[in-house]
Protein backbone atom coordinates (compact mmCIF):
# COMPACT_ATOMS: atom_id res chain seq x y z
CA UNK A 1 0.00 0.00 0.00
CA UNK A 2 1.02 3.51 -0.91
CA UNK A 3 0.50 6.42 1.32
CA UNK A 4 -0.65 9.96 0.28
CA UNK A 5 3.26 11.20 0.27
CA UNK A 6 3.99 8.68 -1.73
CA UNK A 7 5.72 6.31 1.11
CA UNK A 8 5.24 2.55 0.80
CA UNK A 9 3.81 1.06 3.80
CA UNK A 10 2.17 -1.46 5.76
CA UNK A 11 -0.23 -0.12 8.28
CA UNK A 12 -0.52 -3.25 10.09
CA UNK A 13 2.92 -3.13 11.20
CA UNK A 14 3.39 0.77 11.62
CA UNK A 15 2.48 0.50 15.23
CA UNK A 16 1.77 4.07 16.56
CA UNK A 17 0.67 3.53 19.69
CA UNK A 18 4.12 3.10 21.58
CA UNK A 19 5.15 3.60 24.97
CA UNK A 20 6.51 7.14 24.11
CA UNK A 21 3.28 7.89 22.10
CA UNK A 22 1.36 7.26 25.08
CA UNK A 23 3.98 8.97 27.24
CA UNK A 24 3.20 12.40 25.19
CA UNK A 25 -0.55 11.27 24.32
CA UNK A 26 -1.14 11.52 28.39
CA UNK A 27 1.15 14.55 29.06
CA UNK A 28 -0.71 16.34 26.28
CA UNK A 29 -3.94 15.77 27.83
CA UNK A 30 -3.12 17.11 31.38
CA UNK A 31 -1.68 20.13 30.25
CA UNK A 32 -4.85 20.89 28.33
CA UNK A 33 -6.96 19.77 30.79
CA UNK A 34 -5.16 22.71 33.41
CA UNK A 35 -5.08 24.95 30.56
CA UNK A 36 -9.14 24.92 29.46
CA UNK A 37 -9.93 24.72 33.42
CA UNK A 38 -8.54 28.56 33.44
CA UNK A 39 -9.39 29.49 30.25
CA UNK A 40 -13.60 30.35 31.41
CA UNK A 41 -12.80 31.16 34.79
CA UNK A 42 -10.04 33.80 34.10
CA UNK A 43 -12.50 36.30 32.89
CA UNK A 44 -14.30 35.52 36.07
CA UNK A 45 -10.90 36.12 38.11
CA UNK A 46 -10.29 39.24 36.27
CA UNK A 47 -13.41 40.83 37.18
CA UNK A 48 -13.29 39.37 40.93
CA UNK A 49 -10.47 41.65 40.64
CA UNK A 50 -12.14 44.76 39.64
CA UNK A 51 -11.24 44.80 36.21
CA UNK A 52 -13.81 45.39 33.37
CA UNK A 53 -14.31 44.56 29.80
CA UNK A 54 -11.02 46.35 28.55
CA UNK A 55 -8.78 44.34 31.01
CA UNK A 56 -10.99 40.99 30.93
CA UNK A 57 -9.65 41.31 26.83
CA UNK A 58 -6.27 42.13 27.47
CA UNK A 59 -5.59 39.93 30.22
CA UNK A 60 -6.94 36.99 28.06
CA UNK A 61 -5.60 38.28 24.59
CA UNK A 62 -1.80 38.80 26.10
CA UNK A 63 -1.74 35.09 26.07
CA UNK A 64 -1.93 34.46 22.38
CA UNK A 65 0.84 37.20 21.52
CA UNK A 66 3.44 35.92 23.95
CA UNK A 67 2.89 32.54 22.80
CA UNK A 68 3.62 33.39 19.24
CA UNK A 69 6.57 35.57 19.56
CA UNK A 70 8.08 32.58 21.68
CA UNK A 71 7.09 29.65 19.00
CA UNK A 72 9.88 30.51 16.82
CA UNK A 73 12.87 30.72 19.29
CA UNK A 74 10.67 27.04 20.58
CA UNK A 75 11.27 25.65 16.92
CA UNK A 76 14.91 26.25 16.51
CA UNK A 77 15.63 25.31 20.64
CA UNK A 78 14.11 21.90 19.47
CA UNK A 79 16.65 21.69 17.27
CA UNK A 80 19.72 22.81 18.98
CA UNK A 81 18.78 22.07 22.22
CA UNK A 82 17.14 18.84 22.19
CA UNK A 83 12.70 18.08 22.30
CA UNK A 84 13.38 17.00 26.08
CA UNK A 85 14.89 20.82 26.90
CA UNK A 86 12.60 22.79 25.44
CA UNK A 87 9.60 20.54 26.48
CA UNK A 88 10.40 20.42 30.32
CA UNK A 89 11.12 24.07 30.40
CA UNK A 90 7.97 25.13 28.64
CA UNK A 91 5.89 22.47 31.23
CA UNK A 92 7.81 23.99 34.22
CA UNK A 93 7.05 27.62 33.07
CA UNK A 94 3.34 27.01 32.83
CA UNK A 95 2.93 25.57 35.98
CA UNK A 96 4.82 28.14 37.85
CA UNK A 97 2.88 30.77 36.05
CA UNK A 98 -0.82 29.37 36.67
CA UNK A 99 0.45 28.07 40.18
CA UNK A 100 1.19 32.14 40.71
CA UNK A 101 -2.12 33.31 39.64
CA UNK A 102 -3.28 32.12 43.49
CA UNK A 103 -1.05 34.85 44.32
CA UNK A 104 -2.31 37.55 42.16
CA UNK A 105 -3.78 40.09 44.19
CA UNK A 106 -4.11 42.72 41.41
CA UNK A 107 -4.55 43.09 37.53
CA UNK A 108 -0.85 44.12 36.91
CA UNK A 109 0.44 40.96 38.66
CA UNK A 110 -2.20 38.79 36.30
CA UNK A 111 -1.00 40.20 33.32
CA UNK A 112 2.59 39.46 33.91
CA UNK A 113 2.26 35.96 34.37
CA UNK A 114 -0.35 35.80 31.76
CA UNK A 115 3.05 36.62 29.89
CA UNK A 116 4.53 34.18 31.05
CA UNK A 117 1.77 31.49 30.85
CA UNK A 118 1.72 32.40 27.12
CA UNK A 119 5.67 31.40 27.12
CA UNK A 120 5.30 28.36 28.79
CA UNK A 121 2.03 27.27 26.22
CA UNK A 122 4.37 28.19 23.29
CA UNK A 123 7.30 26.20 23.93
CA UNK A 124 5.50 23.42 25.57
CA UNK A 125 3.17 22.72 22.82
CA UNK A 126 5.50 23.01 20.35
CA UNK A 127 7.69 20.89 21.85
CA UNK A 128 4.58 18.35 22.31
CA UNK A 129 3.60 18.60 18.65
CA UNK A 130 7.18 18.00 17.16
CA UNK A 131 8.12 14.93 20.15
CA UNK A 132 4.71 13.06 18.55
CA UNK A 133 5.44 13.43 14.98
CA UNK A 134 8.86 11.78 15.76
CA UNK A 135 7.24 8.70 17.31
CA UNK A 136 4.66 8.70 14.92
CA UNK A 137 5.48 6.33 11.90
CA UNK A 138 5.83 8.86 9.21
CA UNK A 139 3.21 6.70 6.53
CA UNK A 140 0.34 6.71 9.82
CA UNK A 141 1.62 10.75 10.65
CA UNK A 142 -1.74 12.06 9.88
CA UNK A 143 -3.85 9.23 11.50
CA UNK A 144 -1.03 9.66 14.60
CA UNK A 145 -1.59 13.13 15.12
CA UNK A 146 -5.30 13.11 14.76
CA UNK A 147 -4.99 10.67 17.93
CA UNK A 148 -2.23 13.01 19.13
CA UNK A 149 -5.10 16.04 19.03
CA UNK A 150 -7.46 13.92 20.45
CA UNK A 151 -6.08 14.05 24.25
CA UNK A 152 -6.15 17.83 24.00
CA UNK A 153 -9.85 17.28 22.65
CA UNK A 154 -10.64 15.11 25.45
CA UNK A 155 -9.72 17.96 27.82
CA UNK A 156 -11.45 20.64 25.95
CA UNK A 157 -14.76 18.13 26.37
CA UNK A 158 -14.53 18.25 30.32
CA UNK A 159 -12.21 21.15 31.20
CA UNK A 160 -14.24 24.36 30.80
CA UNK A 161 -17.41 22.74 32.57
CA UNK A 162 -14.80 21.26 35.34
CA UNK A 163 -13.30 24.44 35.94
CA UNK A 164 -16.32 26.27 36.52
CA UNK A 165 -18.03 23.87 38.33
CA UNK A 166 -15.21 24.44 40.95
CA UNK A 167 -15.43 27.65 40.94
CA UNK A 168 -18.32 27.75 42.41
CA UNK A 169 -17.10 25.41 45.22
CA UNK A 170 -14.14 26.40 46.15
CA UNK A 171 -11.86 29.84 45.66
CA UNK A 172 -9.85 31.12 42.67
CA UNK A 173 -6.52 30.61 44.59
CA UNK A 174 -7.64 26.65 44.90
CA UNK A 175 -8.59 26.60 41.27
CA UNK A 176 -5.49 27.61 40.27
CA UNK A 177 -3.66 25.75 42.53
CA UNK A 178 -4.99 22.44 40.92
CA UNK A 179 -4.80 23.48 37.38
CA UNK A 180 -0.83 23.97 37.94
CA UNK A 181 -0.90 20.65 39.70
CA UNK A 182 -2.42 19.13 36.56
CA UNK A 183 0.85 20.95 34.56
CA UNK A 184 3.07 18.70 37.07
CA UNK A 185 1.12 15.56 36.24
CA UNK A 186 2.01 16.53 32.48
CA UNK A 187 5.58 17.03 33.70
CA UNK A 188 6.14 13.83 35.41
CA UNK A 189 4.72 12.11 32.31
CA UNK A 190 6.75 14.10 29.66
CA UNK A 191 10.15 13.44 32.07
CA UNK A 192 9.48 9.54 31.02
CA UNK A 193 9.33 9.98 26.89
CA UNK A 194 12.45 8.64 25.41
CA UNK A 195 12.98 11.65 23.08
CA UNK A 196 14.80 11.17 20.11
CA UNK A 197 17.37 13.54 18.76
CA UNK A 198 17.25 15.45 15.51
CA UNK A 199 19.37 14.15 13.26
CA UNK A 200 22.32 16.19 12.20
CA UNK A 201 21.43 18.14 9.12
CA UNK A 202 22.57 21.00 6.78
CA UNK A 203 19.25 22.56 6.43
CA UNK A 204 19.66 23.81 10.07
CA UNK A 205 20.11 27.48 9.60
CA UNK A 206 23.17 29.01 10.25
CA UNK A 207 21.34 32.22 11.29
CA UNK A 208 19.97 31.99 15.33
CA UNK A 209 16.57 33.06 15.05
CA UNK A 210 14.25 33.36 11.97
CA UNK A 211 10.65 33.19 11.71
CA UNK A 212 8.76 30.11 10.00
CA UNK A 213 9.71 27.47 7.96
CA UNK A 214 8.81 27.91 4.26
CA UNK A 215 7.82 24.38 3.78
CA UNK A 216 4.70 24.97 6.35
CA UNK A 217 3.81 28.41 4.84
CA UNK A 218 0.96 27.32 2.62
CA UNK A 219 -1.13 25.04 5.45
CA UNK A 220 0.05 27.79 8.06
CA UNK A 221 -1.76 30.24 5.88
CA UNK A 222 -4.77 27.85 5.89
CA UNK A 223 -5.27 27.41 9.08
CA UNK A 224 -4.90 31.20 9.69
CA UNK A 225 -8.10 32.37 7.86
CA UNK A 226 -9.75 29.62 9.53
CA UNK A 227 -8.64 29.87 13.00
CA UNK A 228 -10.00 33.42 12.56
CA UNK A 229 -13.54 32.49 13.40
CA UNK A 230 -12.38 31.20 16.83
CA UNK A 231 -12.29 34.53 18.34
CA UNK A 232 -15.70 35.09 16.94
CA UNK A 233 -16.91 31.70 19.30
CA UNK A 234 -14.61 31.96 22.08
CA UNK A 235 -14.94 35.66 22.59
CA UNK A 236 -19.06 36.42 22.02
CA UNK A 237 -21.08 33.49 21.27
CA UNK A 238 -21.94 33.21 24.94
CA UNK A 239 -23.50 36.95 24.80
CA UNK A 240 -24.76 36.06 21.88
CA UNK A 241 -26.86 33.41 23.05
CA UNK A 242 -28.20 35.46 25.74
CA UNK A 243 -29.26 37.83 22.69
CA UNK A 244 -31.10 35.90 21.59
CA UNK A 245 -32.48 33.53 24.27
CA UNK A 246 -30.77 30.79 23.64
CA UNK A 247 -30.56 28.45 26.01
CA UNK A 248 -27.25 25.45 25.98
CA UNK A 249 -24.16 27.49 25.56
CA UNK A 250 -22.79 24.95 27.92
CA UNK A 251 -23.60 21.95 25.86
CA UNK A 252 -22.50 23.89 22.86
CA UNK A 253 -18.41 23.22 24.28
CA UNK A 254 -19.60 19.84 25.16
CA UNK A 255 -20.95 18.34 21.57
CA UNK A 256 -18.08 20.15 19.67
CA UNK A 257 -15.42 18.43 21.44
CA UNK A 258 -17.60 15.24 21.27
CA UNK A 259 -17.92 15.65 17.53
CA UNK A 260 -13.59 16.72 17.19
CA UNK A 261 -13.41 13.45 19.34
CA UNK A 262 -15.64 11.80 16.42
CA UNK A 263 -13.69 13.16 13.83
CA UNK A 264 -10.03 12.40 14.73
CA UNK A 265 -10.47 8.39 14.78
CA UNK A 266 -10.96 8.94 10.98
CA UNK A 267 -10.03 11.75 9.42
CA UNK A 268 -6.48 11.20 9.50
CA UNK A 269 -6.08 7.66 8.25
CA UNK A 270 -8.81 9.18 5.23
CA UNK A 271 -5.67 12.21 5.05
CA UNK A 272 -2.66 9.11 4.99
CA UNK A 273 -4.27 7.12 2.46
CA UNK A 274 -5.82 10.42 -0.19
CA UNK A 275 -4.29 13.37 1.04
CA UNK A 276 -5.33 16.64 1.84
CA UNK A 277 -8.06 17.55 -0.66
CA UNK A 278 -10.02 14.94 0.83
CA UNK A 279 -9.95 16.38 3.92
CA UNK A 280 -9.63 20.39 3.50
CA UNK A 281 -12.52 20.68 1.78
CA UNK A 282 -15.02 18.57 3.28
CA UNK A 283 -14.41 19.86 6.32
CA UNK A 284 -14.03 23.89 5.58
CA UNK A 285 -17.64 23.57 3.81
CA UNK A 286 -18.70 22.30 7.29
CA UNK A 287 -16.90 24.62 9.32
CA UNK A 288 -19.00 27.43 7.10
CA UNK A 289 -22.27 25.87 7.69
CA UNK A 290 -21.71 26.02 11.20
CA UNK A 291 -20.69 29.54 11.56
CA UNK A 292 -23.51 30.40 9.54
CA UNK A 293 -25.93 28.56 11.85
CA UNK A 294 -24.30 30.48 14.26
CA UNK A 295 -25.28 33.55 12.60
CA UNK A 296 -29.03 32.66 12.64
CA UNK A 297 -29.21 30.47 15.57
CA UNK A 298 -32.99 30.58 16.06
CA UNK A 299 -32.70 27.80 18.83
CA UNK A 300 -30.80 25.59 21.32
CA UNK A 301 -30.68 22.55 18.36
CA UNK A 302 -29.50 25.09 15.54
CA UNK A 303 -26.61 25.42 18.35
CA UNK A 304 -25.91 22.08 18.98
CA UNK A 305 -25.77 21.38 15.08
CA UNK A 306 -23.48 24.02 15.11
CA UNK A 307 -21.53 22.95 17.44
CA UNK A 308 -21.66 19.52 15.95
CA UNK A 309 -20.71 20.77 12.47
CA UNK A 310 -18.05 22.69 13.55
CA UNK A 311 -16.19 20.28 15.56
CA UNK A 312 -16.55 17.34 12.78
CA UNK A 313 -15.39 20.35 10.35
CA UNK A 314 -12.20 21.86 12.24
CA UNK A 315 -11.43 18.01 14.16
CA UNK A 316 -10.62 16.74 9.94
CA UNK A 317 -8.44 19.82 8.97
CA UNK A 318 -6.57 20.95 12.03
CA UNK A 319 -4.54 17.46 12.23
CA UNK A 320 -4.75 17.48 8.25
CA UNK A 321 -2.84 20.53 7.83
CA UNK A 322 -0.69 20.10 10.51
CA UNK A 323 0.54 16.40 8.65
CA UNK A 324 1.19 18.61 5.43
CA UNK A 325 2.95 21.59 7.31
CA UNK A 326 5.30 18.78 8.61
CA UNK A 327 5.85 16.33 6.08
CA UNK A 328 7.68 18.39 3.50
CA UNK A 329 9.94 19.68 6.73
CA UNK A 330 13.70 17.88 6.41
CA UNK A 331 14.74 16.48 9.68
CA UNK A 332 16.78 19.09 11.08
CA UNK A 333 13.33 21.54 10.28
CA UNK A 334 10.57 19.72 11.63
CA UNK A 335 10.22 21.49 14.97
CA UNK A 336 10.54 24.72 13.39
CA UNK A 337 7.58 23.66 10.79
CA UNK A 338 5.47 22.85 14.26
CA UNK A 339 6.52 26.29 15.41
CA UNK A 340 5.45 27.94 11.99
CA UNK A 341 1.92 26.10 12.01
CA UNK A 342 0.95 26.82 15.69
CA UNK A 343 2.23 30.11 15.18
CA UNK A 344 -0.25 30.59 12.73
CA UNK A 345 -3.04 29.15 14.84
CA UNK A 346 -2.24 31.63 17.22
CA UNK A 347 -2.28 35.08 15.22
CA UNK A 348 -5.66 33.83 13.87
CA UNK A 349 -7.02 33.70 17.02
CA UNK A 350 -5.28 36.33 18.65
CA UNK A 351 -6.42 38.62 15.25
CA UNK A 352 -10.37 37.26 15.33
CA UNK A 353 -10.57 38.31 19.08
CA UNK A 354 -9.12 42.10 18.47
CA UNK A 355 -11.13 42.61 15.11
CA UNK A 356 -14.51 40.94 15.87
CA UNK A 357 -14.34 43.55 19.35
CA UNK A 358 -13.86 46.41 17.34
CA UNK A 359 -16.73 44.96 14.91
CA UNK A 360 -19.29 44.40 17.88
CA UNK A 361 -21.11 47.34 17.11
CA UNK A 362 -22.01 45.68 13.99
CA UNK A 363 -24.24 42.77 15.80
CA UNK A 364 -23.10 39.51 16.67
CA UNK A 365 -24.78 37.90 13.42
CA UNK A 366 -22.30 39.83 11.34
CA UNK A 367 -19.21 38.87 13.37
CA UNK A 368 -20.57 34.93 12.56
CA UNK A 369 -20.94 35.87 8.91
CA UNK A 370 -17.42 37.43 8.69
CA UNK A 371 -16.47 34.19 10.55
CA UNK A 372 -17.52 31.94 7.66
CA UNK A 373 -16.02 34.49 4.41
CA UNK A 374 -12.77 34.35 6.63
CA UNK A 375 -12.85 30.73 6.14
CA UNK A 376 -14.36 30.81 2.70
CA UNK A 377 -11.37 32.68 2.05
CA UNK A 378 -9.30 29.72 2.92
CA UNK A 379 -11.32 27.35 0.44
CA UNK A 380 -10.80 29.73 -2.36
CA UNK A 381 -7.04 29.74 -1.68
CA UNK A 382 -6.73 26.30 -1.55
CA UNK A 383 -8.22 25.98 -4.74
CA UNK A 384 -6.04 28.75 -6.18
CA UNK A 385 -3.23 26.66 -4.71
CA UNK A 386 -4.20 23.47 -6.70
CA UNK A 387 -4.81 25.37 -9.48
CA UNK A 388 -0.98 26.66 -9.29
CA UNK A 389 0.65 23.75 -8.37
CA UNK A 390 -1.21 20.15 -9.06
CA UNK A 391 1.66 18.20 -7.50
CA UNK A 392 -0.13 19.13 -4.68
CA UNK A 393 -2.91 16.36 -4.73
CA UNK A 394 0.00 13.63 -6.40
Amino acid sequence: MESASGVKCDLKSSKIWSRDFIFVCLANFFIFLGFQMTLPTIPLFVNNLGGGDKLVGMVVGIFTFSALIIRPYAGHALESRGRGFVYLVGLAIFIISVGGFSFAAGIALLFMLRIIQGAGWGLSTTAGGTIATDIIPAERRGEGLGYFGLSGNIALAFGPSLGLMLVGYISFQQLFLICASFGLIAFILASRIRFKKAAASPDITTVKFDFFERTAVRPSLLLFFITISFGGISTFLPLHTMNKGVEGIQLYFLVFALFLMLSRTFAGRLYDRKGHLFVFIPGTLLVCVALLLLAWLPNMWCLLIAAAFYGLGFGGVQPALQAWAVEKASSGRKGMANATFFSSFDLGVGIGAIVFGQLAFLGYEMIYTLSAGSVFISILLYVYLLIRDKSMVE
